[in-house]
């Protein structure tokens, strides 16, 4: 429990509803994704701008008090697991796009945009955000510059780290700092990739400037299954060695198939040991020549089928099921528990 006198000072930096302190309001907040691992707060603080951070973490900071700064809670290396003697500071209401610039190609947005909510709003200039992750529909930027996130489109336009201009952030101490710039090199110390990946333990991020891309003109997901998990990865290793950078190659064994495919019907074959989901884009002229050396390559090292999803909705089927894995993983889970076999 916080102590009174604290507890009324936060009360005069943010509304009664902003400061979460009974059990079961406080208990959603004990873990992120990785649920092997639980605290639960003492309290749970939800600033609405910077302002409030700045004056959160200065309190904080003279009694000494520990700060966990969470975004969506999605992750899963424990980044947000709270301190049992601290509180959680949720970037949950920083939720505002401040500015896309088309010309540039750049988003400036608040730490608690979805990931996927930047995409949404750079389609209209035919530009998205490159950094996928499997949680790409509920993660949030600043969780995803925290944990340096990647995606299925990392192999081709790098992880978050990459995509990322500039960061504004707060220090334990109050003090305001930016790292990075809007200009590709920024005078002074680079350092930007500290930021990225610390997993809150260094600033909490209040503001990230982030890289748009072009969208590519047209792309297609390669389907290929293998009957050995061996094949698939000799095959990874051809693509790579005949000089393509898919846009995305994931490889899915068949634990994987048999959990995804009943719950998101993307035509997986079952019988498989591996399957390889391989995007190739560019010019629409060029994609034929890709999608056929793809499929000799996948061949010749074994595929047994390939298949390629010309139609987006099937392409958006393949890559939905791979980005499920994770969360079919833990019903399948669930279920064997509530459902165990009987000997």
């Amino acid at each position: 429990m916080l102590n009174p006198a604290l507890l009324a000072a936060l009360g005069n930096i943010l509304p009664a509803t902003s400061i979460l302190t009974a059990s079961e309001d406080t208990r959603p907040y004990e873990c992120d994704g990785l649920t092997l691992f639980r605290e639960e707060p003492n309290a749970v603080l939800l600033p609405e701008n910077e302002a409030q951070v700045v004056a959160i973490l200065k309190l904080c900071h003279a009694a000494r008090l520990p700060v966990v700064a969470r975004g969506a809670g999605t992750g899963l290396s424990g980044g947000a697991l709270p301190d049992r003697n601290g509180v959680i500071l949720s970037l949950a209401k920083f939720m505002r796009i401040l500015a896309i610039d088309p010309l540039a190609c750049t988003a400036t947005v608040q730490p608690g945009v979805r990931n996927l909510a930047i995409s949404e709003a750079a389609a209209p200039h035919d530009l998205f955000y490159a950094p996928d992750p499997s949680s790409q529909i509920a993660c949030t930027i600043g969780g995803n510059v925290a944990e340096n996130s990647g995606g299925v489109h990392c192999l081709k336009y790098g992880l978050t780290v990459h995509n990322v201009r500039r960061v504004r952030a707060v220090l334990i101490t109050g003090d305001v700092v930016e790292f990075g710039g809007e200009a590709l090199d920024s005078p002074g110390y680079d350092l930007l990739a500290l930021i990225c990946g610390s997993e809150g333990l260094l600033a909490v991020i209040t503001e990230v400037m982030v890289k748009l891309t072009p969208k590519p003109q047209d792309a297609r997901c390669v389907l290929a299954a293998f009957d050995d998990v061996v094949k698939a990865g000799a095959a990874v290793a051809a693509i790579i060695g005949a000089g393509i950078i898919p846009a995305g190659l994931e490889m899915m064994d068949r634990l994987t198939i048999s959990a995804v495919e009943p719950f998101v019907h993307a035509g997986y074959p079952l019988d498989a040991e591996a399957v390889l989901l391989i995007e190739v884009e560019g010019l629409r002229e060029t994609l034929p020549r890709l999608d056929r050396l793809v499929d000799a390559i996948c061949r010749r090292h074994g595929a047994a089928e390939v298949r390629i999803a010309h139609a987006e909705e099937e392409r958006q089927a393949l890559w939905l099921g791979r980005k499920a894995a994770f969360g079919t993983s833990g019903r399948t889970s669930s279920l064997a528990e509530r459902c165990p076999a009987h000997p």
